[in-house]
């Protein structure tokens, strides 16, 4: 996807359910659990929708009511219904990613009267209504729905995901006034994500409006956008460096319940996780990654980096890494942010891989 990380979902979540399951230590049963164990090692990773019988039995253990955020989900269209007669390729800047052309987006132009039109319909269309007990619910801030940015101001959305600056319009030789990118999906090729466009309208306020869009007047979606509730654990207050629950250390919590944010994200928390339960069964002592490492960074930040009182759910960043020891361009820090944190990391590697194998 250009220069964006991404992964075709589908194929992911197989390989990685393949590779569990036919791991010769790795038994899998498939069971509801309603409580948390009183003793033996336990990682609980139950994800953002854990259900009410453990998410209580979470909230007696912890002391604390589990926090909560809204996220949502942006549409998904089939590309062969967009209208390449309208739209055209091109990443911004024509910037070339680790696997792209500089041709890694399809843009839909929109001129002024267009954009300021569809402006209007997000703020009026028909949305999603909360029930009372989830309207003091936050949004996470990388998520936040297309409709909400609409509503800061009628040029919100022309500075943020739908900015036409560094996109050169093949038919008009010019920036558009405004965008919408989608950027690929699927390993295929066959679907296309609306990028930024996270959205908790209704689904047929969503076709209608959308197909407004200049080349989607015949977009045919996959997956409409949506909204769901996520849950996660104050972990700075709750957790130590090895991600243990400090009332019940036999107790370790990993994902996205911890309050990281990404696929990524919640993945590598999981391996750390199981490392240090690995290392414990071993009777073995694993050192948390160094904190100029990205694992080490995140898993820093929640299990104390962060402020407990203010927590929210974070991607790894460039902002959770220790300043650089030397002064370096602006442009070039996250080159030095990487090249160390890589000689960190293959530094930690040598001591992991011998104490949790």
């Amino acid at each position: 996807a250009g220069s964006a990380l991404a992964v075709d979902r589908d194929l992911f979540s197989g390989g990685v359910t393949r590779a569990l399951e036919n791991h010769p230590n790795i038994t899998i049963v498939r069971e509801r659990v309603d409580t948390l164990p009183t003793e033996g090692l336990t990682i609980v990773a139950t994800g953002p929708l854990t259900a009410a019988g453990l998410a209580s039995s979470i909230g007696t253990a912890t002391g604390k009511d589990a926090l909560a955020f809204f996220d949502a989900i942006a549409p998904i269209v089939y590309r062969d219904s967009v209208d390449m007669d309208i739209a055209w390729m091109a990443s911004r800047w024509d910037k070339v990613g680790p696997i792209g052309d500089g041709k890694d987006y399809i843009n839909c132009p929109m001129d002024k009267d267009q954009y300021h039109a569809f402006v209007q319909g997000l703020v009026d269309g028909d949305k999603t209504e909360f029930k009372d007990w989830e309207k003091d619910t936050p949004y996470f801030e990388g998520c936040m729905p297309i409709e909400v940015m609409a509503e800061r101001g009628p040029e919100t959305l022309r500075f943020g995901p739908m900015k036409g600056v560094g996109l050169d319009n093949p038919r008009t030789g010019r920036w558009p006034y405004a965008v919408v990118q989608l950027r690929q999906d699927n390993a295929l090729g066959t679907l296309w994500n609306m990028v930024g466009f996270q959205t908790k309208l209704k689904h047929a306020a969503q076709v209608e409006l959308f197909r407004t869009i200049p080349g989607l007047e015949k977009a045919e979606f996959a997956r409409l956008g949506g909204l769901h509730r996520n849950s996660f654990i104050r972990s700075p207050e709750l957790l130590d460096q090895q991600l243990r629950l400090k009332s019940a250390p036999h107790i370790r919590f990993a994902g996205q319940i911890t309050g990281c944010e990404g696929y990524v994200e919640s993945a590598a928390i999981g391996l750390i996780a199981a490392r240090f339960a690995a290392a414990e069964l071993a009777g073995r002592d694993l050192a948390p990654p160094p904190p100029d490492t990205a694992l080490g960074a995140l898993l820093g930040h929640i299990t104390g980096g962060a402020d407990a009182a203010s927590y929210q759910p974070m991607n790894v960043n460039f902002g959770l890494f220790p300043p650089l020891a030397e002064d370096v361009r602006k442009k070039d820090r996250k080159l030095g942010y990487t090249a160390r944190a890589g000689a960190s990391l293959a530094e930690w590697m040598k001591h992991a891989d011998g104490v949790a194998a």
